[in-house]
Order: C-alpha cells, then structure tokens, then sequence
C-alpha cells in the first residue's frame, strides 16, 4: 500500500474521533493491523476495505483514490448538524496551534522545522541540521557528515565519503595503528549499515524507516573516539538524538511532543563539562 493511502486512511481515523483500538475493535482486527495500515507497512484486504468505507460513510473507491465527492454529497447536513462544534473545534485547535508555536516555534513547511530558545532542529529532502545553543552543529546531507562544537570542526567527510576527526592521535608512535584501525573501522560500519538497510527494506518492507539506520554511522565511529581519549563530548549525541526522533515519528506519529527530546542536547554536553573538568 503507498504512503497516500496510508496517509488517508490516519486522517479519516482522526476525522473521526478514532484511536486505533476503537477502529480495530469496530473491524474485528488488531490494534497492530490498524498501525501498520497506517505507516503503509501492510495493506487492508477487501473485506476491511469494506468494512472501514462503512465506519467513514464513503464508497471503497473514495478511500482508495481520496475523492471529495462524499464531502460535496453531505456538506448541507454536516453545515446544518456539526458546524457549531466543528468551528469550535477549528477555534479551539488554532488556539492550541498558536500556544505551541509561541513556545517552541514548530514547523511542518518542506520539512519538519523546530526552533526553541536558540535549539534549532531542520529536517528536510536538504538533510538534516541541527544547532543547539551551546554552538554544537551538526549536519548530515549530500555532502556527507559534519559536526562543529565551540567554532572547530569536530568531525567531517571527505571527498572520497571517509569521516575523519580532527583530534586524531599521531604521537608516540600510535599513529599509523590508529590510521589502519580506523580505516578498518571506516570501512566496516558503512558496509554493514548498507546490509541492514537492505535486509529491513526487502525483509521486512520497512523502507520508509530502514535509511535511519545511515545516521548510525557517525553515532557508532565517535564512540571509540570517546573513549579512547576519555571525553564523553566526543560522543555524537546529538546526531543520536535526531535518530530516535525520527524513529519515534515515523513509527509513533510522536513529531510532538517528541521533540522535547532535543533539549537533551545542551544537558548532555552540560554533564560532559563537568565530567570533564571544563
């Protein structure tokens, strides 16, 4: 099933003042069958086609195509019966609409835009950026990986798509082992995300969810780094943080409140200070 129809089969739900469990109870199906309709990870059969046309008053067509004609046929009864609750429902949803953006300034336009007190997070077909206050930024897109802390590079890919750090160790001797283990490293966890990726997408047709996988990537790579040197900021928490909220998105519909996930981002590198002794 494609994503429109998926996309479709949500707003009517909620048009309808549906959970899931009210749906896959009125069907006959479980509440995981609803969801995954939902997320176009499976498809109704025909008798739910049927029997969800029946609870959203349109014809299997209608729901399949997403005509407008069932709204042009009753829109004398719903103005005469529910135009009342619907403005009131319209005021009120506005009023909420409003509030959220004075406070977090959330955007859904070519992308999912968040802006909250100096913590910016953009995600779009461009890539995905995020810029918290304390001057971490990072960017992951075409042109690969970076990561700025405190005005410095932090991390970056090359022309040849190898990430690099700018606090490697070539003193001492320990530089050429370095150098091989990471290209061991760098080698490694790419080719090993780009199997999982395949094995989610035509395993388990999981395609709309499986590219996150690619933002772990730098996620894994920092860790040694992190270590080795003893500094947890090493760490790309907040390329982590983007991750789990994509992933609640996608798979929870969690866009908000999920995205007070990224306020995590200036308590981490708060710790890592004092862990640190900075």
């Amino acid at each position: 099933m494609n994503i429109e129809i998926a996309n479709r089969l949500c707003k009517l739900r909620k048009e309808h003042n549906l959970s899931q469990e009210q749906l896959a109870e009125k069907i006959g199906v479980s509440r995981q069958a609803v969801s995954k309709w939902e997320r176009a990870e499976a498809s109704p059969d025909t008798d739910n086609l049927i029997a969800l046309a029946k609870i959203y008053g349109v014809t299997v067509d209608q729901l399949l195509t997403g005509s407008d004609s069932y709204k042009q046929e009753d829109a004398t009864q719903e103005q005469t019966d529910s135009q009342p609750y619907h403005n009131e429902e319209k005021q009120e949803q506005n009023t909420d609409e409003s509030n959220s953006q004075k406070k977090s300034k959330v955007s859904f336009k070519n992308g999912i835009h968040i802006d909250d007190n100096g913590d910016n997070v953009h995600i779009g077909f461009d890539g995905i950026h995020v810029n918290d206050r304390n001057g971490t930024k990072v960017s992951v897109d075409n042109n690969g990986v970076f990561v700025e802390e405190n005005g410095e590079t932090k991390a970056y890919t090359d022309e040849d798509g190898h990430i690099h750090f700018s606090d490697d160790v070539k003193h001492n001797g320990k530089g050429s082992k370095s150098s091989a283990a990471k290209k061991i490293l760098y080698s490694t966890i790419p080719l090993v995300t780009v199997v999982a990726f395949l094995v989610m997408g035509c395993t388990f047709k999981l395609w709309g969810i499986a590219w996150v996988v690619f933002l772990a990537i730098p996620v894994i790579l920092s860790i040694p780094e992190a270590i080795r040197k003893r500094k947890p900021s090493k760490f790309c928490f907040p390329v982590l943080v983007v991750a789990v909220y994509i992933v609640l998105g996608l798979c929870c519909n969690l866009w908000h409140p999920g995205w007070i996930i990224f306020l995590t981002i200036p308590i981490y590198y708060a710790i890592c200070s004092v862990i640190e002794g900075k």
